[in-house]
């Protein structure tokens, strides 16, 4: 039996940043992870994966700089260069992340955990079981792709966003069913890779979270790569056929997707990216008197404690977070996530501003925003000015080659104060956060306007943007 003031359950962003801020604490604490390799699926199958896919897709084709080009480099590049790219920038945060825990003196237990009691977990490796028993116990044990019965998945012609990654080879031709944020992501890259993308969505536009004007652009800038988009669509049917005779397929196969409409798509390979399910399967819940949604899913409260089936009341040791809670699931809120359950649950005061958390779409071209859009302002009657800067125009956009890029203030008409922030194009998710400084210091669009920055820079979109805003003030 071993004894820990805190057990977390996965070793993903939340359960890195709860453990760790336990150990800085001064607390015992232990790592349970089922895989043989730290990080969860942000550092193994997500988060890093991705985009170090898209990084490594961006330099071999050039395609960053078609602005200046006028194309990207027509080579073919092969699935093995991809991943050999990708495995040496995990396998560098693996080592980075193990580091991390080992230097804080955090115990890592190999196995996956079943509750066995409020403060008794059991860690089952093979044939062994580790019984671990603690004060408090949180829980990251992330998602996996979602895999309905309907879909005939087999991981060579019809793949989840796990499977996409593991390819034997790249398709001439992809159908990704789902406009969320993964099928856009992948979506993206596989069109820049050369590959001809069918992107199908059940609403009428990609990313609804999104500003609109952003979305819009993204929209425009996908089809203008050459991407098909099936928007306000749904799929019926999935199956694999055999390819017709004079049809170019390497294979003689071929992925048939039937719509809602009537109509058929047919490509090399389907990506199906509709949902993500919550890891919870093998922890027992109903052991603590928990229930996990139909989607996996455990329900906190806002300190991140548990909630007990049936009941308003939480365990009040017994915490989750990260994906597994549900939106916004992203990696850098599950991070902050853990740390405040981390501090909640050993009495150490600390405070964080959920509005302000910024979000990061790793498309090409890449996409940030923080703070309200133009419809929640509309919707509660917030009278707002807008303020664009196009990269275009800016010396570091043309130095970039980035015809696309923009970035959008909103303002308060009356206070002037920032009241969102939105950036399409490169280093999106970089100079959100100067936005987002800003509004967290209750700052006005006078900071940007009265501020020199570097030159060039893409940072000296604010104040462009900020000029945009005063500007059209001057006729409110």
């Amino acid at each position: 039996m071993r004894e820990y003031d805190l057990c977390v359950i996965g070793s993903g962003p939340a359960g890195q940043k709860a453990a760790v801020q336990a150990s800085k604490l001064g607390k015992r604490v232990c790592v349970v992870e089922r895989k043989e390799v730290v990080g969860g699926v942000a550092i193994n199958t997500g988060t890093i994966p991705s985009k170090a896919l898209r990084e490594a897709i961006l330099f071999m084709t050039g395609f960053k700089f078609r602005g200046i080009m006028g194309s990207s480099h027509n080579r073919d590049i092969t699935i093995e260069e991809l991943t050999k790219w990708c495995q040496t920038v995990i396998s560098n945060e693996i080592t980075v992340t193990q580091n991390q825990l080992q230097r804080n003196g955090i115990d890592i237990v190999r196995g996956t955990a079943e509750f066995e009691g409020e403060h008794l977990v059991h860690a089952r490796h093979g044939g062994e079981v580790t019984a671990i028993t603690a004060d408090n116990i949180y829980i990251s044990t992330g998602t996996r792709p979602a895999r309905p019965a309907s879909i005939p998945f087999d991981d060579d012609y019809i793949v989840d966003a796990d499977g996409i990654l593991r390819l034997s080879k790249l398709p001439r031709t992809l159908t990704v069913v789902g406009g969320g944020v993964i099928g856009t992501e992948y979506a993206s890259m596989m069109q820049a890779l050369g590959v001809k993308v069918t992107l199908i969505e059940g609403q009428n536009h990609l990313l609804g979270f999104l500003d609109p004007e952003i979305r819009e652009a993204l929209q425009y800038h996908l089809r203008n790569i050459g991407m098909t988009l099936r928007l306000g669509e749904k799929v019926t049917r999935v199956q694999l056929i055999e390819a017709p005779a004079g049809s170019r397929s390497s294979t003689g196969k071929l992925v048939e997707a039937t719509l809602e409409s009537g109509k058929t798509i047919r490509s090399e390979c389907l990506l199906y990216a509709i949902g993500r399910q919550g890891a919870t399967d093998s922890l027992k819940l109903d052991s603590i008197g928990v229930n996990a949604d139909n989607r996996g899913r455990i329900r906190v409260n806002g300190n991140y404690q548990v909630m007990r089936e049936g009941s308003d009341e939480p365990i009040e040791h017994i915490y989750a977070g990260g994906d597994v809670i549900g939106f916004p699931a992203l990696a850098s809120t599950s991070m902050e996530q853990g740390r405040l359950a981390a501090c909640h649950m050993f009495g150490k005061p600390t405070s964080s501003v959920p509005e302000l958390f910024p979000y990061g779409i790793y498309a090409i071209p890449e996409i940030s925003t923080v703070g309200w859009t133009e419809q929640q302002l509309t919707d509660q009657d917030i009278p707002f000015e807008t303020g664009i800067a196009n990269y275009r125009e800016i010396a570091r956009g043309q130095l970039l080659g980035d015809q696309i890029g923009m970035l959008k203030l909103l303002i308060h008409q009356e206070t002037r104060h920032i009241l969102g922030v939105h950036c399409i194009g490169t280093g999106s998710t970089e100079i959100i956060h100067i936005g987002q400084a800003v509004m967290a210091l209750n700052g006005t669009v006078d900071y940007f306007i009265n501020t020199v920055f570097n030159y060039p820079t893409l940072a000296e979109c604010y104040k462009v943007a900020a000029l945009n805003c005063v500007n059209k003030l001057q006729h409110v």
